[in-house]
């Protein structure tokens, strides 16, 4: 959770160091797994870290090409970060807005980057910079969840995850200031594609996060096979079995671009793209498979389940305390309270950070899918079939 800052020489939070091994690269996946194992949610710093990352390389190659400050001005800034472990949130543009944006509303600064390659006519928009999240002119328009008002009741049963949650947002950059000591790229487009495609690696390594709240929903499940009576069942037993070997193949592919990762000019150290993009294509596809057989296991009371207030009514309580006992030896309370987890992760406002946010966070899976034709060496492919096939291979 901590490393020492390559500019200070201090002990800082981890989410605001800049990697300088491949250790560092391995323990950003470890600590995204833990945080995901202890809070079942999304925790809403790794866009932050990865686009601070992306910016330590791309600022220093714009440097070298053109004589700019830009990573004087991002040295700067990630200093105060660090100093005062502040949470950065990523967005695009000074004029316009960027949807669906994670985490933003609790986080102190926000980072604008390009979220595509550019071409010359487009350079207006290659720029990138950082502004305080309560700068003026600045605006933030909060997106509904599935069960939201549900943390407007009297009780807290019914949230399903007690201690944590998040919100997405619009934010709405309105003739927004930006101090020229705070701006990282101005118009030099043919570096726009780069950065994209840094930040995006580091945020497809990021989503390990999704094996710790997997971590979370495999433990929910054991819980309410137990609670349910049917924890000795075969096939509820393989089920759990097929939930950890997709959870942990998450984790290896996280383990494994981090684990590849290679120094840059900068200084910094970067991924291995096609292992961080193979990371987040398996992301978009296992957790939904883990949610499945979450709900099968659960069974369908997860979704009838009469309220909290229902549970300790003095009219109908009693008999919602004695239909819906399970195990003898777990209390009602507890087993609707597992249930409700379960729903929170797999239907609820959890779900956007799990399985939503699986699906299209750092990029839909068809822009993994691209990243992953271009990084495979297909020649060195046929090459070898060909030699082996004793076909005359061109050295």
């Amino acid at each position: 959770m901590t490393a020492t800052s390559h500019i200070t020489g201090k002990k800082i939070n981890r989410f605001t160091h800049i990697h300088h091994s491949t250790e560092d690269l391995v323990k950003k996946s470890k600590m995204g797994r833990l945080l995901g194992s202890l809070t079942g949610c999304c925790f809403q710093r790794c866009v932050g870290m990865d686009a601070m990352n992306a910016l330590s390389m791309t600022t220093y190659d714009i440097d070298q090409k053109y004589g700019t400050q830009y990573n004087k001005h991002f040295l700067k800034f990630l200093e105060y970060v660090q100093e005062n472990d502040l949470v950065c949130d990523g967005a695009i543009v000074v004029r316009g807005a960027k949807c669906h944006q994670t985490g933003a509303v609790n986080s102190h600064e926000i980072i604008t980057m390009p979220t595509i390659s550019m071409r010359e006519e487009d350079k207006d928009y290659a720029i990138s910079f950082a502004v305080p999240a309560d700068t003026e002119g600045i605006t933030y328009i909060l997106g509904r969840q599935s069960c939201d008002t549900r943390k407007r009741e009297e009780g807290t049963m019914d949230r399903g995850n007690q201690i944590y949650g998040g919100h997405e947002a619009l934010v709405v950059f309105d003739d927004v200031f930006v101090p020229w000591d705070r701006v990282f790229m101005y118009k030099e487009w043919d570096f726009a594609g780069q950065l994209v495609e840094q930040f995006a690696s580091y945020h497809r390594q990021s989503y390990a996060c999704k094996a710790g709240v997997g971590d979370v929903l495999i433990g929910a499940t054991q819980c309410i096979a137990e609670y349910n009576g049917a924890q000795k069942a075969s096939h509820v037993k393989d089920k759990i079995i097929e939930m950890n070997h997709l959870n942990e193949t998450l984790f290896c592919g996280s383990l494994a671009c981090a684990a590849e990762g290679h120094k840059e000019p900068s200084g910094t150290y970067y991924v291995n793209t096609l292992l961080a993009n193979v990371c987040k294509q398996n992301v978009t596809r296992f957790p939904y498979e883990i949610a499945r057989l979450a709900q099968d296991i659960a069974g369908g009371l997860m979704v009838t389940l009469p309220s909290e207030e229902d549970f300790r009514s003095p009219e109908v309580g009693k008999w919602v305390e004695k239909y819906y006992k399970g195990n003898a030896d777990v209390s009602t309370e507890d087993r609707m309270r597992i249930l409700r987890l379960i729903e929170n992760i797999t239907l609820g406002t959890a779900a956007v950070g799990y399985l939503t946010e699986s699906m299209h966070g750092a990029g839909s899976p068809q822009a993994q899918r691209i990243m992953i034709s271009r990084q495979v060496n297909m020649n060195a492919k046929k090459k070898v079939a060909k030699k082996l096939s004793g076909i005359d291979v061109d050295e």
